[in-house]
């Protein structure tokens, strides 16, 4: 038996971000304790969206106080789920007459819901996506799976650096060239990605990757903001064709905590495919973050890639944590 009062849920653009602080302080904790992620820049960044009140979703708010939230960006025709969290029990101070009962998962999945069903009442919606990265898989997969969403699971991985701090020998066609990424990179990058993920299974899970106009986009937010991580350039690389200096294949890296460096994008063009181009980029971003004095590196990778996993984990990763990526398309609803 509880003796806890009901919560609402309510508009999230009626709360700014001192309101929400406490929240989004325990969810940096999480996020550092279960991923080794700090994610207080990007809680930085959504503090700025917070306080101009212009982020649709919702908090779930008992006498006064928040105990959780959710967002959604609309992209066009697409939204995107950006998140949902609720305070964990233990994380959070209790009132006079409540017992400790843990709500967690009850108030995400009332959040959800809520977000779901405003997006599924917009006009001209046609596709949400989500990567609850925080949540492990299963947590929330029947609430999706209930509303007609694909399941993709994902992995987390990770790898331990140690060793002497030494740029590794780079051994290349001749026809190829190993150098650091520069802005002017952006556009031809954009190419690349296209090409490397037309029919790929990562394609269904991001529709931005089937075109060079959402490469850019993914790219844009890769670079220029802190959602994966303080992007790092000194340690991302390109492979270039040395006649037509067209790009074939990227490496890109960010900074995801003072401990670890983090792989956020990593794609060979289908021609130059085992070449040992993966490897050696796979290297690169060690001996990079050694440099740097990074004691971890990690990316991700869609459980369904075996290739891609396989080759993770010949390289020295190791699964960390196992997640969700979720995808509605109305035609598949309908």
């Amino acid at each position: 038996m509880t003796n806890k009062t009901p919560y609402e849920i309510l508009d999230l653009r009626h709360f700014g971000s001192k309101e929400l602080s406490a929240v989004l302080d325990a969810e940096s904790a999480v996020w550092l304790r279960d991923l080794h992620w700090d994610y207080r820049s990007s809680a930085r960044l959504l503090t700025q969206y917070l306080d101009a009140r212009t982020l649709p979703g919702y908090v779930a708010v008992r006498s006064g106080r928040v105990l959780g939230y959710g967002y959604f960006v609309y992209e066009e025709s697409k939204a995107v789920l950006g998140d949902v969290f609720a305070t964990p029990f233990g994380m959070q101070p209790l009132q006079d007459g409540e017992d400790g009962v843990d709500e967690t998962r009850e108030i995400e999945a009332r959040l959800l819901r809520h977000q779901l069903e405003t997006l599924f009442a917009s006009p001209g919606m046609e596709r949400i996506e989500s990567q609850l990265l925080v949540h492990p898989s299963g947590v929330h997969t029947h609430l999706f799976q209930d509303t007609g969403f694909q399941i993709y699971p994902r992995l987390l991985m990770t790898r331990t650096l140690h060793g002497p701090r030494v740029v590794p020998v780079v051994r290349l066609p001749g026809s190829l060239e190993l150098r650091a990424w520069r802005d002017e990179d952006l556009h031809p990058a954009g190419r690349l990605i296209a090409e490397a993920y037309s029919g790929h299974l990562d394609s269904l899970i991001n529709n931005q990757y089937r075109t060079v106009h959402g490469s850019l986009r993914f790219l844009h937010n890769i670079v220029r903001y802190p959602g994966c991580g303080v992007f790092t350039p000194n340690v991302s690389q390109v492979i270039v064709e040395r006649h037509s200096r067209e790009l074939v294949a990227l490496l890109l890296c960010s900074r995801i905590s003072a401990e670890s460096g983090h792989i956020t994008q990593i794609c060979v063009h289908p021609q130059y495919r085992r070449q040992g181009l993966a490897h050696l980029l796979l290297t690169a971003a060690a001996s990079g973050f050694v440099l740097q004095g990074a004691t971890e590196i990690s990316l991700t990778v869609t459980e369904g890639n075996q290739e891609a996993v396989k080759l993770y984990q010949a390289d020295g990763y190791e699964t960390l944590h196992r997640f969700d990526a979720a995808v509605w398309e109305k035609e598949t609803y309908a």
